[in-house]
């Protein structure tokens, strides 16, 4: 393959980043295929990112034919510029009269495959991108202006093949957006595949992308196939994209390039069509100046790149998403399948929209399930809520009071004991020379780092019993721990997520 520096400049790439700009337009990429016959003219278009060429009903081009190879050639739409590749056809593939094993084509070029002959036409299209009207798109929910400007977005890329990174915090709805790019595109009825490249150990994490033949490993008691080709015509997601390390980055770079997959310990490597959704809720461009994510890859993979905002950055939201949980959710019916709660109080929903949401919809819908629990009428009231979003009211919730701050010198200092299993305490002393809301958070700072120690010493640094014991999601301790400088001891699991 050339350098990227001497591709031909006839094809722009379909690229866009969005993030609190407004794009006007999106450059979409496609083809067509044309017979070279014109009696009996036909024509194809495509959008994919991968064409297979053959006389077997399996290639997006099917050509009958003695000439013809069951896998022919295929077309891969590289960054910028289309390129042919023969794959050892007995009769040969020719550009312009010329055998090839791989090329680049130019608008208005004839391809030949063994007898048939065909002209290549790319299709260049500016597609205006405007916010939606609509609170909705797909099983996104949300009316902020930041919303419906990415719903613009999303609805002109969905109908393509266009390999899309979707960035934002924990929580803020980054596989839903996936799952709905997937069902508003023309693989609807493909498989959707999820693979969190955090979630599984570093060793297996190849197989389970790749697949692997019988007896590549110890262990490997049977071929079996990877997500890739479980995916094949449909969407792989690659959540936490960010966790794959350094040494996979490669071989993902080279399934994106060339759009097929080599199992492990496999000798020939299998054509794949997949449209590749990745999410992080790391900033990639930082990690790639850091050399913890491959540049490459990174420019490979930011066809389309969409930010989410943070749910506090759209908090006129809330109201929406609250009455969205209680109309849909499976937690919110009872057993003759009616809606127990209906609505929100006007307490506690100001509380809810003062709180600053670190977890973002993902926590909100669990507020939303505990008060759904502990309700006792058919609305959501202050008392229903955690302590810690209902202090955001800006009164006290009808709950047992905290122990009280220490009163100034020479009062005896107040020393309020700490989580169970910890034999460290949070000394007040400290907060009083602050005033009383100063003192509040860091009180409750203090609180918040002893009491992460305390259960994760309880459960060995093993993160998922601790985030099961204390009840909230693992990789929001995870941020928890880095927020207040936790470390496993190298002693420990080191954080260890297997049971």
């Amino acid at each position: 393959m050339a350098n990227q520096g001497r591709f031909p400049d006839y094809i722009s790439p379909m690229k866009i980043s969005y993030f609190d700009g407004k794009p006007t337009t999106i450059h979409l990429r496609k083809c067509r295929i044309v017979t070279l016959e014109i009696a009996n003219r036909r024509e194809w278009t495509f959008e994919h990112g991968l064409i297979t060429v053959g006389s077997h009903d399996d290639n997006n081009l099917v050509v009958h034919g003695e000439t013809i190879s069951p896998h022919h050639a295929q077309i891969i739409q590289e960054d910028d510029a289309y390129v042919i590749r023969d794959l050892d056809s007995v009769t040969g593939t020719y550009v312009n009269q010329v055998r090839i094993k791989e090329a680049y084509l130019s608008p208005g070029c004839q391809m030949r495959f063994g007898s048939e002959e065909f002209i290549f036409q790319p299709l260049d299209e500016d597609v205006a991108v405007v916010p939606s009207n609509e609170e909705k798109f797909g099983d996104i929910i949300g009316g902020n202006v930041k919303m419906r400007e990415i719903y613009g977005i999303l609805e002109k890329i969905a109908p393509t093949n266009a390999t899309v990174v979707i960035e934002g915090e924990t929580g803020t709805g980054k596989e839903v957006v996936a799952h709905t790019l997937h069902k508003m595109s023309l693989r609807a009825k493909k498989p959707f595949v999820v693979f969190d490249c955090g979630a599984v150990p570093e060793s297996l994490i190849e197989s389970e992308l790749f697949g692997h033949e019988k007896g590549s490993f110890t262990g490997a008691i049977m071929t079996r196939q990877g997500l890739f080709e479980l995916a094949q015509g449909g969407t792989i997601f690659l959540d936490e994209l960010g966790e794959l390390n350094l040494e996979l980055q490669p071989k993902l770079l080279r399934v994106l390039e060339n759009r097929e997959v080599r199992r492990v310990g496999a000798a020939k490597a299998i054509p794949v069509d997949v449209r590749v959704i990745a999410a992080t809720n790391r900033k990639l461009e930082e990690e790639v100046k850091n050399n913890h994510f491959r540049e490459d890859l990174f420019y490979r993979l930011s066809v389309v790149r969409i930010f989410l905002p943070p749910l506090r950055d759209r908090i006129d939201d809330l109201p929406l998403l609250v009455k969205h949980f209680l109309k849909n959710s499976s937690f919110n019916r009872d057993r003759n399948s009616n809606l127990k709660l209906r609505s929100i109080s006007c307490q506690a929903l100001k509380a809810m929209q003062n709180y600053r949401w670190p977890g973002n919809v993902r926590e909100l819908l669990n507020v939303v399930e505990r008060a759904c629990s502990l309700a006792d009428g058919d609305c959501i009231e202050i008392g229903d809520l955690p302590e810690y979003v209902a202090r955001c009211a800006g009164v006290e919730e009808p709950k047992p009071a905290p122990a009280p701050l220490p009163v100034p010198d020479p009062a005896p200092v107040v020393e309020t004991p700490a989580p169970a299993g910890n034999e460290s305490s949070i000394k007040m002393s400290a907060f009083t020379n602050k005033t009383f809301k100063d003192a509040k958070e860091a009180w409750l700072s203090a609180f918040e780092g002893d009491y992460l120690k305390a259960v994760l010493e309880r459960n060995n640094y093993n993160i998922s019993r601790a985030a099961r014991e204390s009840e909230i999601d693992r990789k929001y301790l995870r941020k928890l721990m880095k927020k207040y400088d936790i470390v496993a001891p190298d002693s420990s699991d080191n954080g260890n997520d297997e049971d």
